[in-house]
């Protein structure tokens, strides 16, 4: 069992607290053999699916458990016939200190933690799988990520939406030892709430109107390999406990079902809200959030590491399918692009390095080629907060004819970031703006707007 402590907000945080436990039989058929865990649960019984499995005869097949919790490790015993002692004391849940001795049945364990703090230095590289950074920012994260991704620890990625949190989620995947096994994307803000739990854990034939046939969930497609959970924080309340137990037990049980199913999976989940802040409004569970952030790695937006540009355009145009042989961006071009608030952060960049590439003549990006909204040094997006830009000319207008210019100048470069920042999805997009879809579609209409520039 290990947890790595660290939130790494870019430039913070530059210690990585790795605590392992070790478990040492003393007594029993397994006598002087050794356990040593990464995972938050350790299972322990007669059972062959389990984590530690015994062959005494006086031990349960689901004797006991050892979980991580947010005040410390706990035993706990999980109704067996036998009991699970701390000394002469049979007991139903104990706190776990340094070498703690404890029984099951007639088997005897010593519990021992192994702490180990590392520092966390920049990497040396300036990618991590398909991460691309030079900044301080980036190079810290690339350690952390590179530090974590051979252990089977849970991981949560939190983030502006744009800033790559699934392309780093597949990162760990192909750098942990299960990149032989499947990568299952499930996005929890995209499936219809009726659906999710469905989705999640599957469901049995007939469970409910439209359950044709037995489907298995995504944890269940996921065994031997990785889950990532996006948008994490999008998942109805009501789910998260159940979200939670399967954390815990590393069991699934389809709706509808009475039998439960063991799934081996590593939980990558991410997050573009702050889901401290939704813990301490009642929105999100806190125990679950302290399941899901192990480990919490923070990847910083764009704007925070522009220094990066010119290493992401290269990155970008060396990957791009249809690229007519584009191998460099204007100077102009990119103080243009170096003075732009990004609001849709690296996916709203690739956007406009590819929607770029048909209209350039040669091999280099320039002005003519970018967006309209980009183009001209004065046109960069506003950082949130501030006012829209005055459209040009207005003080020459009536007061009602300059205020309709000014609205139209807003709500059309409102619209631009907003699409750029959910890639084009008007119903993501409608409900971070707290708009109906009906009037996102309505002003996309009115101002000629069909997809993100």
């Amino acid at each position: 069992m290990s947890e790595v402590t660290s939130a790494i907000p870019h430039a913070a945080g530059r210690r990585v607290v790795l605590r392992r436990a070790v478990l040492t039989c003393t007594a029993g058929p397994e006598a002087g053999r050794t356990w040593e865990f990464e995972q938050d649960v350790i299972r322990i019984g007669a059972l062959a699916s389990g984590d530690v499995v015994l062959s005494d005869p006086t031990v349960s097949r689901r004797h006991a458990e050892i979980v991580r919790t947010r005040e410390g490790i706990l035993l706990r015993d999980l109704g067996s016939t036998n009991g699970t002692f701390c000394g002469p004391m049979r007991i139903r849940e104990v706190f776990l200190g340094p070498d703690t001795r404890f029984r099951v049945g007639r088997t005897e364990f010593v519990f021992t933690p192994r702490d180990e703090v590392v520092d966390v230095q920049p990497s040396a590289e300036h990618h991590f799988e398909g991460l691309v950074g030079d900044s301080l920012a980036m190079r810290e994260v690339f350690s952390v990520l590179d530090r974590v991704a051979p252990t089977d620890l849970t991981v949560l990625i939190a983030g502006e939406t744009g800033t790559g949190k699934e392309l780093a989620s597949r990162a760990i995947h192909r750098r942990s030892r299960r990149a032989a096994g499947p990568f299952v994307v499930f996005d929890c803000g995209a499936v219809p709430e009726n659906l999710v739990e469905s989705e999640l854990f599957g469901h049995r034939r007939g469970a409910f109107t439209g359950a044709v046939d037995s489907r298995p969930g995504v944890f269940e497609q996921a065994h031997g390999g990785t889950i990532f959970l996006d948008e994490v924080g999008e998942l109805p309340l009501e789910l998260q406990p159940k979200l939670l137990r399967v954390l815990e037990q590393r069991e699934v049980r389809r709706l509808g079902d009475t039998r439960t199913r063991s799934v081996d999976v590593r939980v990558v989940a991410a997050t573009n809200v702050r889901l401290r802040e939704a813990v301490e409004q009642g929105r999100f569970r806190e125990d679950l959030y302290y399941r899901l952030a192990v480990v919490e790695v923070v990847l910083p937006p764009l704007r925070q590491r522009l220094e990066d540009l010119p290493s992401l355009a290269r990155h970008l145009l060396a990957r791009a399918e249809h690229n007519p042989g584009v191998t460099r961006i204007s100077p102009e071009v990119m103080a243009i692009l170096q003075s732009y608030h990004w609001p849709g952060n690296v996916r709203e960049f690739a956007n406009v390095i590819e929607r770029a590439l048909p209209f350039c003549e040669g091999d280099t990006i320039t002005l003519d080629a970018l967006p309209e909204s980009l183009q001209g040094a004065g046109r960069a997006a506003p950082p949130p907060g501030a006012p829209p830009p005055a459209a040009p000319g207005v003080g020459n207008l009536p007061f009602k004819d300059a205020k309709d210019r000014i609205i139209e100048a807003f709500e059309r470069q409102y619209l631009r970031d907003l699409l750029a920042r959910f890639d084009g999805n008007v119903s993501r997009a409608a409900r971070a703006a707290d708009m109906d879809r009906k009037s996102i579609t309505r002003l996309m209409k009115k101002h000629g707007i069909t997809r993100p520039t």
